[in-house]
């Protein structure tokens, strides 16, 4: 059978097995993560007291997961909303007496929506009751906590300690709120724009028998301070002591009923320099039982504590902050009186997620340490979270503690750009804060992430259309960073990669190639990169030489054909003019672009991180596709001529792959229509668009980027902000 047969009846065999000829319907999908194994920040980790082997998980933009030993995983459990202010999530409480029930705050900052969901069987299903307090759950202070508190004694009351409106009870099982006028703090207030405050920043209700007491926290500068309530949070007294100036950060209680406290001069997970841990004996003592006191102890606060719910006086404390010599979790057996170091005795089995080791032999014990749970039902098992993983131990109370990643269905990071090349690997990504990476396997964790150079973010990703193992890649690190170069290319399909530099490279001012604002690109055969800088370049021999292309604007994107290697376009957003380049770059000139929208500055980029607005096809020359304010184009004629191919469609974003034919793409969008954002799907150029995601599967409606296989039908990939990369093929 010759090739194009071939082509053609593979698709129209994949095209009957999806039902694609009913015009109307929804396409059923299968949808999955790419595993990288957590990978962001989760503020707070909480094990049921009501059931052994249930733990909860919560994180600043990825929602909130459940663990049961009996599942093996965790499972995400915010993945059919559509609101994505709900993925930054405050706090969790499982209630102490009912196993099934669980309550979530969420709101994601003070300016999004925020709600309690309350689900009776653990997370599977919510109830929503929005909320007249505003939250912060990927704000600083997103550490704090918890925030969210159960009565033990009555579980149908709830305690909420707000950031900025004081302390709120609800004694209907989170529907309806009011504000606690007996508490003395009311808050500070609505907070200025790009600010936040601590306010009432933990609340944590004694669980022993005959008890009414409760305690909260106030974290804001100035009326920082711990209180205590011995009627179930009618009446309040402020506790006196404690370590002056520092802020409540955390709190927990032993078996005998001593508070231990951790202080922070700041409530991070930035600029902390300060910290303090101090004991509430039941006898009313409240001592400073600090791990490390002097002038000579490192910077950094204390931030996690747990406690060991059968053995008076064993507590932990994690550190927060301390960048030299590295953060760590602190052991007491004696309330706090003696102190062991478990970083230093711990050792990192990190073959789960490789990319935790930088590049290293060992992965860092780990920083951002707001996390930290004891099992209560069993404990040995000891966790803890950081700014890029969740760790656990069965060996808490052994002096060697050997860790792993507690990882398993977590997928918790952003994406930027990612690309299918047409050969080799069937998925390259670039992230934010862990750089990207080459993913052989989808279903396990890649073994390290893009190196030489070492970017914290890959803004731009390409890949030459008939050379597929050529690719290229722009980023930039995090402030205070080592810069090895914004620019790399790989000649094995991204496994290894080489610096580039342009002739802009450490020059005055601080280049767009320095901070990652300069996008590449690189020509179908692989032979030329393009890249926007200040004067675009070209370069034909790997960087040694540059040469300025002629007829482009500073800083343009340049849309590099995938089949023809003279060919290249790119927008001139002040003169909203289509232009193109038939010498292989190096001169661009205008071309018509006839029915493209009328305003094609509409196309700028709104930073480094969005996505390229002019997209060449895989499969022929010449086939552009234009996303313009919301309406998508095609292009058969190489920018000659545009029609518009989006319906009635609201485009956010849109990907190409393999369709029905080389000419006729399969295009994927997430489009809104009628209000409502979805995944679509069109197999005719845009005639019939069909929607391929179910209410499910929405992922808050976060997503950065989206592009379908050239090699698989049906497959596409999308790229959200919180929520990692998810793939989905159609259901036979």
């Amino acid at each position: 059978m010759a090739p194009k047969t071939a082509f053609l009846a593979l698709a129209a065999l994949c095209l009957a097995n999806t039902g694609e000829q009913r015009p109307d319907a929804p396409v059923p999908y299968r949808w999955s993560n790419v595993v990288v194994g957590a990978g962001g920040f989760a503020p707070g980790i909480v094990f049921s007291t009501a059931a052994p082997g249930l733990a909860y998980l919560r994180t600043d933009m990825g929602g909130a997961y459940r663990w049961e030993d009996r599942a093996g995983r965790w499972v995400p459990l915010m993945d059919g909303f559509a609101e994505g202010s709900f993925y930054g999530v405050e706090s969790i409480a499982p209630d102490p007496v009912r196993a099934g029930r669980v309550y979530a705050a969420v709101g994601m900052h003070a300016r999004g929506a925020s709600a309690i969901l309350r689900s009776d069987d653990r997370g599977t299903h919510w109830t929503t009751y929005p909320v007249p307090f505003r939250m912060g759950g990927n704000e600083d202070g997103r550490g704090l906590g918890e925030r969210l508190a159960i009565d033990p004694r009555h579980p149908g009351t709830l305690f909420f300690g707000s950031r900025h409106d004081g302390l709120w009870r609800s004694d209907d099982e989170g529907a309806r709120w009011s504000r606690v006028t007996g508490f003395p703090y009311a808050g500070a207030g609505a907070p200025a724009p790009r600010s936040t405050h601590g306010g009432v920043g933990f609340v944590l209700f004694d669980p022993r028998p005959g008890t009414a007491t409760v305690f909260a926290a106030v974290a804001d500068r100035g009326a920082q301070g711990l209180y205590r309530s011995a009627d179930s949070g009618r009446s309040w007294a402020r506790i006196p002591g404690g370590p002056g100036d520092l802020l409540p950060i955390k709190a927990a209680i032993d078996g005998a009923g001593t508070l231990y406290v951790t202080y922070a001069d700041g409530i991070g997970p930035n600029g902390v320099l300060r910290g303090a841990v101090w004991a509430l004996g039941s006898d009313g003592s409240f001592r400073d039982v600090t791990p490390q006191q002097g002038p000579s102890v490192p910077e950094g606060g204390y931030i996690g504590v747990a406690t060991d719910p059968h053995r008076a006086g064993t507590v932990y404390v994690s550190t927060f902050n301390r960048w030299r010599p590295g953060d760590t979790i602190w052991r007491s057996t004696d309330g706090g009186a003696h102190w062991s170091d478990l970083g230093a005795r711990s050792h990192r089995d990190t073959r789960i997620s490789p990319f935790l080791n930088w590049g290293r032999a060992e992965a860092e014990f780990g920083h951002w340490i707001a996390g930290l749970a004891l099992d209560p039902f069993a404990p040995s098992r000891l966790a803890y979270t950081t700014g890029a993983t969740v760790y656990a131990t069965r060996d808490a109370d052994k002096p060697g503690l050997n860790w792993t990643p507690w990882v398993q269905g977590i997928e918790q990071t952003a994406i930027i750009t990612l690309a299918s090349p047409s050969g080799g690997t069937h998925l390259v990504t670039g992230f934010g804060d862990l750089g990207g990476f080459v993913h052989d396997d989808l279903r396990r964790s890649p073994p390290g992430m893009h190196l030489n150079p070492r970017n914290t973010n890959t803004n731009t990703l390409d890949h030459a259309g008939a050379a597929p193992q050529v690719l290229v890649r722009s980023g930039n690190v995090h402030a205070k960073q080592a810069l090895e170069a914004g620019l790399g290319w790989s000649g094995d399909g991204g496994h290894h990669w080489r610096p580039l530099r342009t002739p802009h490279w450490r020059g005055d001012g601080r280049p767009l190639e320095e901070n990652g604002r300069a996008p590449i690109s690189v020509s179908a055969d692989g032979a030329r990169f393009y890249v926007g800088a200040e004067r675009p370049l070209l370069t034909t021999d790997r960087g040694a030489r540059w040469t300025v292309i002629a007829g482009l604007p500073a800083n343009a994107r340049i849309t590099a054909d995938k089949v023809d290697p003279r060919r290249a376009w790119a927008i001139d957003y002040d003169a909203k003019a289509l232009l193109r380049s038939t010498d292989g770059g190096l001169h661009f000139a205008p071309v018509p672009a006839r029915g493209a929208c009328p305003d094609l500055g509409a196309t700028r980029p709104r930073n480094r991180e969005d996505q390229a607005a002019l997209v060449a096809s895989p499969f022929a020359a010449n086939d552009l596709f234009l996303n313009c304010a919301g309406a998508l184009y095609r292009s058969t004629d190489g920018g000659e001529t545009f029609r518009r191919i989006s319906a009635d469609l609201d485009i956010a974003l849109f990907g190409l792959g393999l369709g029905t034919s080389k000419r006729q793409p399969a295009v994927f969008t997430v489009a809104a229509r009628g209000g409502a954002t979805a995944i679509w799907r069109s197999l005719d150029g845009g005639t019939r668009w069909r929607r391929i995601n179910d209410d499910a599967h929405r992922w808050g409606n976060r997503f950065r980027v989206i592009s379908g296989d050239p090699r698989i039908f049906g497959r596409v990939y999308i790229g959200t902000d919180g929520r990692g990369v998810v793939y989905g093929d159609a259901a036979k």
